[in-house]
């Protein structure tokens, strides 16, 4: 495989020309440009793109940082940031953190290393300053909502989401309210737990289920509502899968549904359509796209998107 000293020697012609030709510069003669082009093609050569990388200065790779890739709620997001990269020429370089600030830390590094142009953070473990400090070698997404200097970020209001969904409860008539987290502590979550306690007061023991993401944890949530001695006659649940989830196995136990628990979903996810679940719908790929077209941007910027509740017949 031949460098274009080689090409510019089979060719014919200077490697300043070789270097044109390859590079789509114009002023090249047809009669050149053929020789070097056909050289190339004997030799075999492959353009070495860390060079072409160190001399414009971008890799034209973003990275991206998100916690779990198989699940919808990320997936969807990185549905949308992919998207937008694929029409704007760009690669993605994707880190599963698994809420481990090593693992956000190490891809961080990849910023400071210059092997990517931007970092995406679509759910975050790792603390703010430190973050904060990264962003002198790139531009950095946050898709929480954070309005800080030094970096963008694009969100859907949690807190009010979540007081939609309760609102929309207590005006069918419901009093006794349960929902689901994914982490207590996670910025969402403590967000969900504000909302919930200024419509309602402090959750009795017992309604407030953690470690909500999947069907699975649906089904054990639904074990354990039913166990209980006095039971929500309401839930408010994190995402769609877990509500169908829910749902199901409060079927299989004898239970109804809205009659014995009304319940509402997040995402608008279609297993949120095709199973009846009200729902939030969160406009997760339209939050992705925005998410690329701010990191690939040399301008800060904080972006809201909306939401809109989805009445089916779980309520």
């Amino acid at each position: 495989m031949g460098n274009i000293h080689d090409i510019a020697r089979m060719a014919g012609v200077s490697a300043a020309t070789v270097s044109r030709v390859l590079n789509n510069h114009p002023y090249v003669k047809e009669e050149k440009r053929r020789a070097v082009v056909e050289a190339a093609e004997q030799l075999r050569y492959v353009k070495n793109i860390n060079a072409v990388h160190l001399s414009l200065g971008k890799t034209k790779i973003i990275g991206v940082i998100l916690p779990f890739v198989s699940h919808p709620y990320f997936g969807v997001i990185l549905g949308g940031i992919a998207s937008a990269a694929e029409k704007s020429g760009y690669k993605l370089m994707i880190t599963q953190s698994n809420y481990q600030v090593s693992q956000e830390i190490e891809a961080l590094d990849m910023l400071k290393r210059k092997q990517v142009d931007g970092v995406i953070i679509v759910s975050r473990e790792c603390p703010i300053d430190i973050v904060k400090d990264y962003s002198e070698y790139g531009q950095i997404v946050l898709c929480e909502a954070l309005a800080d200097p030094s970096l963008s970020s694009v969100f859907v209001d949690q807190y009010k989401a979540f007081q939609a969904a309760l609102s929309f409860l207590k005006k069918k008539g419901h009093q006794k309210v349960g929902y689901t987290l994914l982490r207590t502590e996670g910025k969402s979550s403590l967000a969900r737990k504000q909302a919930y306690e200024e419509q309602y007061g402090k959750a009795k023991r017992g309604w407030v289920f953690n470690q909500a993401l999947t069907i699975d944890d649906g089904i054990r949530i639904a074990g354990e509502w039913a166990a209980l001695s006095e039971r929500p006659d309401a839930m408010v649940i994190t995402n769609d899968f877990v509500a169908a989830g829910f749902l199901l196995e409060c079927r299989r136990l004898g239970f109804s549904v809205p009659e014995d628990a009304a319940l509402i979903g997040f995402d608008n996810h279609p297993i949120a359509g095709a199973l009846g679940i009200t729902t939030v719908e969160l406009p997760l790929h339209l939050l992705g796209e925005i998410a690329f077209e701010q990191v690939i941007s040399s301008d800060t910027s904080h972006k809201e998107v909306p939401f809109r509740l989805i009445e089916r017949d779980s309520v």
